[in-house]
């Protein structure tokens, strides 16, 4: 995302570059190979920011400046409902004074890809309100756009799903859940984590991949990791969400917060059930779908 809602999107298209600003200090002997280590850096600049607040602004401006390589393909919001398409062709530089000084120089594609020839997966991913959104996994599906071949695409390639059913409803659960929070039992309790009054707490960044979505409670004393199952193996999903909870409570948490877990699935499942008997900070809920159609009378 070029600036807030795009907002310079047509400078950086002009100038061959992509960019950040998160009002820190030039970065360039200060690249390390973990981000993680950028918070401290980030906290010294903010030191009224939570751990939450710095972990995501430091994820995302550690993969701008390093994480990303030369190569690397980028889909940009140019402000008109289309996307600019880039090729990450130079290092780290720093540009005191002017817009995103924290910039990498690409080189933009004369194709601008439409959201109308992206798949809902695609679109719901690629239209989050962060500055960075990792969109690999539809790396197949965009490929095929900027060849000019249409995706075709209905469902992940990953291998780990077992139910393409299962894993299509629970791709569009997520963002049901995200527009409906408050109307569900949980969103009684904890609020998806933002930022200034934007959003942030989908598709959290953790050093083991994004959190399905991350959430607080209303007295800021819990932490609250959600993975949904979207198919896969059951043994996978508790595993996952195990790693994201410890994460959060090594390097999220304040020491007077705590971490707790849900897990939520299409159907019951008893190897869920099992593998959390034996743990007390993770829930288990599932869904229901419910469809009717209501003959009317014409008059």
């Amino acid at each position: 995302m070029l600036g807030k809602k795009s907002k310079f999107a047509e400078e950086a298209h002009k100038g061959n570059f992509i960019g950040a600003d998160f009002d820190v200090k030039d970065l360039t002997d200060q690249l390390s190979e973990d981000w993680k280590d950028f918070i401290p850096i980030y906290l010294e600049s903010h030191p009224e920011k939570t751990k939450i607040s710095a972990g995501l602004a430091s994820s995302m401006l550690w993969r701008i400046a390093k994480g990303m390589n030369i190569g690397d393909m980028v889909l940009c919001p140019n402000g008109e409902g289309g996307y600019l398409v880039g090729e990450i062709t130079g290092n780290y530089e720093y540009h005191a004074g002017q817009i995103l000084p924290h910039r990498r120089s690409v080189r933009w594609d004369t194709r601008t890809i439409l959201k109308s020839e992206m798949s809902e997966s695609l679109r719901n991913s690629a239209g989050s309100i962060a500055t960075l959104t990792d969109v690999s996994k539809y790396s197949e599906e965009i490929e095929k756009i900027i060849s000019g071949g249409s995706s075709g695409l209905l469902f992940s390639t990953d291998e780990t799903i077992e139910s393409a059913s299962e894993f299509a409803l629970e791709t569009h659960l997520e963002d049901f859940l995200v527009k409906n929070w408050k109307s569900t039992e949980i969103g009684k309790d904890f609020d998806i984590y933002e930022e200034e009054g934007e959003m942030v707490g989908k598709q959290y960044p953790s050093d083991t991949g994004p959190i399905d979505i991350l959430a607080l409670s209303k007295d800021k004393k819990t932490i609250l990791v959600i993975e949904l199952k979207r198919g896969r193996a059951s043994d996978v999903v508790v595993g996952q969400i195990q790693r994201y909870m410890g994460y959060v409570k090594e390097e999220l948490a304040e020491e007077y917060q705590s971490v707790k877990g849900i897990i939520i699935a299409f159907e019951d499942d008893l190897r869920i059930q099992r593998a959390l008997s034996v743990v007390n900070n993770i829930e288990f809920y599932t869904y229901k779908i419910h469809f009717k159609l209501e003959k009317k009378k014409i008059i």
